[in-house]
Formats: C-alpha cells, sequence, structure tokens
C-alpha cells in the first residue's frame, strides 16, 4: 500500500472527513500526523419543527462534504491521487431513513433530539430495563436510533411504509461516496439494536420491535476497507475513483482515537456542543443502573464507556447568544454575536485578525472570579440531561445569586456547571472501578486557559492538551491510514502521531473549593426535579 499515493516529497497522506452537526470537516494528514490541508463547510439546514425536535436533510451533508473535500484539496498542492485512503466520523444516533431508489424519506432526526420519550418507556416494557440493558449493555433512550424508528412507524406510518434502508448520518455520507452500505460497531453502539458485547447486531431486539436486519447497513471494524470511491462520488468531491474508503466511527469514538484514547486508563473530557467523559476499557464494562453508554471501541476488541452531558458547549454559546459579549478593551458595551460577526466582515483583515474571539472575551471577563463562583451555579440542562440522571425532561437552571454577582460570576458559573457535569462520571467511574491514569482534554474546553484550569480543578487531576488537537477528523485520517496499511494498529499509530503538548496540575486550594461546591451542585438536581 505504500507505494500508491505519494505527496509532499513522498508522504503518504490520508483524509479523513468528520459529518458534524454544524458542518464537514475533511482534513488532510500525512505519515507523520502532521495536518497539511483542512477546510470546512457549513450546514445550512437544520429545523426543529416543535421544542425538543432536531432535523437536518441529509442532502445537505453530502453537498457539504463535496465542498468540504474539494477546498481542502485546493489549498495545497495535494492531488486526489495523493490520497490512499479515506475514514469517516459524524454526529451519532441519527436516523436517515431512504426507500428502495435510495431517496430520503423525510429529513433525519439527529442525535439531540427528545421527541421519543414514549419510545423509549415502550421499549422497557417490551424488554425490561434490565434485558435490554443485558442485550445491548445500554438502556433505551430518547437520543437512540431505535426510538426514532418506532417514533416515525408509530406517527408517520405513510412514510415508514416507504423505509427500505436505515443508515447513521455519517454513513449516508459514505454511502453516496462509494454506493456501499456500511457502518462501524461504534457508531452502530449508539443505535440500541447491537449487541455491544458480541459485535453484532441483536437478533433479539430486532424480532422483538420488527425491524428487519436487511433494512440495516453491513457491520465492519472501524479501520477496515469497506467501499471505494464511486464514479458519482469521484464527480462530487474531487477524489480519484477507487480510492480505498474504511468503515470510520462516531464521533466520540473517532475523537478519542485522534487524542490517542486508546488503551485502558486513558481517558478524555471533551467539551463541544455537548461534552463526553470517555474512557477505554478492555472490557464491555457495564453499569448496572445505564448511566453511562457502553459502546465498541474504534479499535477492534475493545470497547469504551462513555458519560454524556447533552448542552456543554452549548451552554456558554447560549449565554454568548442572549446576552452578548462586551466590546473590546473592557468597554461596558455589550454586542450580540451576529452584531459581532458583521462588524468583523467590515474590518480590514489586519484589524480582524486582531480581534479575539466572543469566547475568548467571556473568558477575560470571568478570569477574575474566584473558584466556585462565590456560591452562583449553572446546571447545564438545557437539552435534559443523559448522564447521570437519564432526564428528557429535565431543565437549566442559574441558582445561588445575590446582589453582589455580576455578569463575570455568571459567565463562570455556566464553565464551572459544566465540568461539574462531566464530573459526574468521573464519580461513575470510580464506583464501577474503571482506571483512569490520564485525562486528555478535547473540544472548545481544551483551547480556553480557564476552562483547562477549571477542569483540572474540579477533576482534580492533571489534565493533558495533545499538540494536534483536531477532533474526530483527525481520528477518522488516522483510522484510514491504519486501513491503508500505514500502520499495523491504531495503538501503534497512536504512539506514532499523538503527542501531549501542555500538562496543567489543578490548583490545590481552588481544588478544594470545587470539591465542597461540587458536593453543592449534586444536590441541585434533585430539588429542581422535585418542584417541576
Amino acid at each position: 500500500m505504500r507505494g500508491i499515493a505519494l505527496a509532499r516529497g513522498g508522504h503518504i497522506v490520508y483524509l479523513g472527513i468528520d459529518v458534524g452537526t454544524g458542518g464537514t470537516r475533511a482534513l488532510v494528514m500525512d505519515e507523520k500526523g502532521a495536518v497539511i490541508a483542512s477546510a470546512s463547510a457549513e450546514h445550512v439546514n437544520f429545523a426543529s419543527p416543535k421544542p425538543g425536535w432536531a432535523e437536518q436533510d441529509p442532502r445537505d451533508w453530502w453537498r457539504a462534504c463535496g465542498e468540504a473535500v474539494h477546498k481542502a484539496l485546493q489549498s495545497s498542492s495535494i492531488r486526489a491521487e495523493d490520497i490512499a485512503c479515506v475514514g469517516f466520523s459524524g454526529q451519532m444516533h441519527g436516523a436517515v431513513l431512504l426507500d428502495s431508489s435510495d431517496d430520503v424519506v423525510r429529513p433525519a432526526i439527529i442525535w439531540c433530539d427528545q421527541r421519543t420519550e414514549a419510545q423509549s418507556n415502550e421499549l422497557i416494557e417490551m424488554f425490561g430495563r434490565d434485558t435490554i440493558i443485558r442485550l445491548t449493555c445500554n438502556p433505551p433512550l430518547t437520543n437512540f436510533t431505535l426510538t426514532k424508528l418506532l417514533w416515525v412507524r408509530e406517527n408517520e406510518p405513510a412514510n415508514w411504509r416507504r423505509v427500505a434502508h436505515v443508515m447513521l448520518p455519517k454513513d449516508y455520507v459514505r454511502f453516496r461516496l462509494t454506493g456501499e452500505r456500511a457502518i462501524d460497531m461504534a457508531d452502530a453502539s449508539g443505535t440500541l439494536m447491537l449487541d455491544v458485547a458480541n459485535r453484532r447486531w441483536s437478533k433479539e431486539v430486532l424480532a422483538k420491535t420488527d425491524i428487519a436486519e436487511k433494512m440495516l447497513p453491513a457491520l465492519y471494524e472501524s479501520p477496515q476497507v469497506c467501499g471505494r470511491v464511486s464514479t458519482d462520488g469521484a464527480a462530487a468531491t474531487g477524489l480519484k475513483v477507487g480510492t480505498p474508503v474504511v468503515a470510520g466511527a462516531g464521533d466520540q469514538a473517532a475523537g478519542a482515537v485522534g487524542m490517542g484514547i486508546a488503551r485502558a486508563g486513558a481517558v478524555s473530557a471533551t467539551i463541544g456542543t455537548s461534552g463526553v467523559v470517555f474512557a477505554a476499557t478492555d472490557r464491555p464494562a457495564l453499569d448496572p443502573q445505564g448511566r453511562l453508554h457502553t459502546f465498541c471501541h474504534a479499535i477492534p476488541g475493545r470497547w469504551h464507556v462513555m458519560g454524556v452531558t447533552q448542552a456543554a458547549g452549548l451552554s456558554l454559546r447560549w449565554f454568548r447568544d442572549q446576552f452578548g459579549v462586551r466590546a473590546g478593551n473592557g468597554a461596558s458595551e455589550r454586542i450580540g454575536v451576529r452584531a459581532h460577526l458583521e462588524s468583523r466582515s467590515r474590518q480590514s483583515p489586519q484589524a480582524v485578525s486582531q480581534t479575539k474571539d466572543p469566547y475568548d472575551i467571556l473568558a477575560d471577563e470571568a478570569a477574575g472570579v474566584p473558584a466556585a463562583s462565590e456560591g452562583a451555579f449553572w446546571v447545564p440542562y438545557l437539552m435534559g440531561e443523559r448522564t447521570p440522571h437519564l432526564d428528557p425532561n429535565a431543565r437549566a437552571a442559574l441558582i445561588g445569586l445575590t446582589a453582589s454577582h455580576t455578569r463575570a460570576h455568571v459567565i463562570r458559573a455556566v464553565m464551572e456547571g459544566v465540568a461539574f457535569s462531566l464530573k459526574d462520571t468521573f464519580t461513575i467511574f470510580d464506583e464501577m472501578k474503571i482506571p483512569v491514569t490520564s485525562i486528555r482534554l478535547g473540544g472548545g474546553g481544551a483551547r480556553s486557559p480557564l476552562w483547562r484550569q477549571i477542569q483540572a480543578d474540579v477533576y482534580g487531576h492533571e489534565v493533558e492538551i495533545v499538540a494536534a488537537e483536531e477532533g474526530a477528523a483527525y481520528g477518522a485520517a488516522i483510522l484510514a491510514g491504519v486501513g491503508a496499511g500505514g500502520w499495523q494498529s491504531v495503538d501503534e499509530a497512536c504512539d506514532r502521531v499523538v503527542r501531549v503538548a501542555k500538562r496543567i496540575e489543578p490548583n490545590a486550594a481552588a481544588s478544594k473549593a470545587m470539591q465542597a461546591a461540587y458536593q453543592t451542585y449534586r444536590k441541585i438536581y434533585p430539588a429542581l426535579r422535585e418542584i417541576r
């Protein structure tokens, strides 16, 4: 395989494509792990027809994929024939429904949609909660794909009669690229239709819910080649016909690979739109209460456990969008994000390059507030909550305010509340005796010095920042490299290309204050649940 694709002085290159919620990213990596090109294209089709609903048009993802890949190729000297292999990652749990002609039946119901509480309860009644956890390693949740299929069948029977094929988001895009229907073990774990322990579709779940296995894609391990770029795929993306494509992984498993979270004891804490604490394991470790997800890892013969905060980075974005950021250099005026972006567009490139990101401005505002925000708390349940409450009806709250609290206190409380929510997962890890030897930070929370320190203080553990925190697209490129034979295993690839750039120790005094505040934080949800 090493002779297939040479670029930039003989370096082999791999393409990783991440089909996210807000956009699709294409990243090209060489055999040493260096990123040599990347580009993104936004998704423009998002709808929330009713409160708690979230839908996207899968065809928009395919358009964005083509744009992102074209941009990445055009921004460098890379030729289509220089790419040895393509890997995919993407948002998990979505339900893409196709008819017998491979046309989209209805908009995809995506990961954060909360409409399927009734179907989740139906599954518990149908199987018994303990039984379905035994069969799939997970409890029924509104986020999982199976509940979405049942909702369509019960509420849109005309649409359901048309359904011939079911896919997850990235797998639809790869289908358009290759013509092959495939899914990896990690992404399939989030459907509630996979026997996670044995890495196969669960015949018991499919039979009892009357979902035909022929509707589902073929299962592959993440580094396995599952197709090649077709003529139509090449025309849409600029890639070469016949380029091999691996199965890839859902965004969490791919992102963990990109951060080197491969062996037991390695843990990542990622703050993106949602927040995820992810631990690699050598066995399918099971939380009997179902508070954590137990999924197959993107590494053959390995699993992971994962806790999820629905509105992690979303909490700070919500504050930014609703209450704005302060205009530069401490001025008291506040500007909304739209006005901020419009003002940037009118500036010269030199001026724009000196303008701070709105999130950095918010962090600067919060930096002078002491740890624990002098008693102000944010509980980040803007989209219900998964870990540890499994409650789609949970609601966010800002509490503990006094007349002495300022905007800066509220901003810091939001950042701390997200970290407290992620710490809930570490608390469950302790209960389950899951080892935590290292914690690596990812997402926007890894780029903010203040949020890094808050996380170290809340977790009470040193945290690490990797040199190339490029997200799930980077992990997808690593998986492509393994599939192409550039490395013999995912472990070897991570050892070769993932490097720690920085370590942040917890501040002893701040961490002590955070541990005390966390105990108060844990009392808030039960109190709120009593009054709703």
